[in-house]
């Protein structure tokens, strides 16, 4: 008895020529000796299907992030920090993907999120030649790889838009080798690429917009050494309200008199999930510290982010910090925020993967109680202490919390940590905007309904 359902399509070729056939091999192996391979050898080590039928978008960018080996700062299972669709949005974002699909402004806004250097182009800000030469630069090379957003009608396939990485080029045929992540549908296959641009040239219905192409490369430094701000948790609206509109409105209308008003303001009675807001980036156990089963790429990570931890504690925060902090002591467990939990239980939970303290060692590089408060403050928009009505005070926060007077890696650290809280504060007031615009569409529908029908009520 036939089963129901598809087994793969044929490919329709031409256009499309299967990289498995023998002339697929003959331009794999011309494009190999051309140079024009590089990025092919990265990408296929992590060449994935995409595990819903609208998740092409996420796919294509988990594969490009393993490649580039992007760290993600968190754990996707077990130990392991690896992305995968997944850990690229939280489960709302991810359910409404599901059901509509991510459009190419998108894809680009969570590249940028997961860290990656992005250029993104839609064809109408460009032309195939610059489409060709992108091409090219990117498949000389494995430190940067493309991404296209297409309509796979252009390419005579079935199905509509499409996002896919970009394999390889071959110059003599001007053809491009696309891994379609789609894989139970299409193998990887060369077009050529004045058909893919045909294919990228076409608007998207949803959003009226152009689709196109994006180059995805590492930044040039680690974002986040440290610590990252989560959005997993839907906690963290409440924190980024309480951050940047609670603690200066708090420190406006309280009569602080020295940092430890301030500390004390800042710690009495922040949200819940405060622990769950800021976590712990890249941690590693202890054994890997010592060396154990750790790649040099992370042995020079780790000793960048012991560097970066000795630069906080040599701030001039970290010092009325530790003074305020009695919890920061490895020994004592004193309560800072008026109930059960104290700092260092607070950073040991945010910790979660994290080497376990040295009792003998109080000055250990895990970033605990300490270092996480003096980031946090260092991290604060610059306006947060404009309301402190002590002058003098004013301008001993403003000389503590300059940025212009920190080292250059503190500084970018802190710069990256700012920018995310921005980001989070507008995506909460755009997320705002949307319930009200919601609501008032419900509205107006309801007092439409009530006008049409009138009901008498006996």
């Amino acid at each position: 008895m036939a089963t129901s359902g598809l087994y793969r399509r044929v490919l329709p070729s031409p256009p499309a020529i299967d990289f498995a056939s023998d002339e697929g091999k003959k331009l794999f192996i011309e494009a190999i000796q051309a140079g024009t391979m590089e990025g092919f050898y990265t990408l296929i080590s992590y060449f994935q299907t995409q595990s819903e039928l609208t998740y092409c978008g996420l796919a294509s960018l988990s594969m490009v992030l393993n490649a580039l080996a992007i760290d993600p700062g968190r754990t996707w299972k077990g130990p392991w920090r690896w992305y995968d669709e997944s850990m690229l949005g939280c489960p709302k974002e991810l359910k409404k993907i599901k059901a509509e699909g991510i459009s190419f402004g998108n894809a680009v806004h969570w590249a940028r999120r997961a860290g990656a250097e992005v250029e993104a182009f839609q064809t109408s800000q460009t032309d195939v030649d610059f489409f060709r030469q992108s091409v090219k630069k990117c498949c000389s090379s494995d430190n940067c790889h493309l991404v296209s957003s297409y309509h796979r009608a252009g390419l005579e396939q079935t199905g509509a838009g499409h996002f896919s990485p970009i394999g390889g080029y071959h110059a003599g045929r001007d053809m491009v080798l696309i891994l379609d992540v789609a894989r139970f549908k299409y193998r990887p296959h060369w077009v050529p690429d004045t058909l893919l641009w045909e294919a990228m040239d076409t608007v998207n219905k949803t959003t009226g917009q152009r689709r196109g192409f994006m180059l995805i490369s590492k930044p040039k430094r680690d974002a986040g050494l440290l610590y990252t701000l989560g959005r997993k948790n839907e906690s963290w609206l409440g924190v980024v309200k309480y951050l940047m509109d609670d603690v200066p409105h708090l420190l406006k209308s309280k009569d602080v008199k020295d940092i430890n008003g301030i500390l004390s303001i800042l710690l009495a009675s922040p949200p819940s999930g405060f622990e769950k807001f800021i976590q712990s980036v890249a941690e590693v156990k202890r054994e890997q510290e010592c060396g154990i089963g750790i790649s040099e790429e992370e042995k020079q990570r780790l000793a960048s982010r012991e560097e970066l931890l000795k630069q906080v504690r040599d701030t001039g925060f970290f010092e009325y910090v530790v003074n305020f902090l009695p919890s920061t002591s490895c020994c004592s467990r004193v309560p800072v925020f008026g109930g059960s939990e104290n700092l260092d239980e607070i950073a040991a939970s945010v910790c979660s993967h994290g080497a376990e303290p040295d009792p003998n060692n109080c000055t250990s590089t895990r970033p605990v109680g300490s270092n996480i408060l003096t980031v946090l403050l260092l991290m604060l928009p610059p306006e947060t202490w404009c309301g402190i009505k002590d002058e003098k005070l004013r301008e001993e926060v403003r000389s503590l919390v300059s940025t212009d007077k920190l080292p250059a890696m503190l500084q970018r650290e802190v710069l990256h940590l700012r920018r995310q809280l921005y980001n989070l504060k507008k995506h909460e007031e755009n997320m705002a905007k949307r319930k009200s615009a919601i609501a008032q569409k419900k509205s107006a529908f309801s007092l439409k309904l009530s006008r049409n029908f009138k009901i008498d009520i006996v």
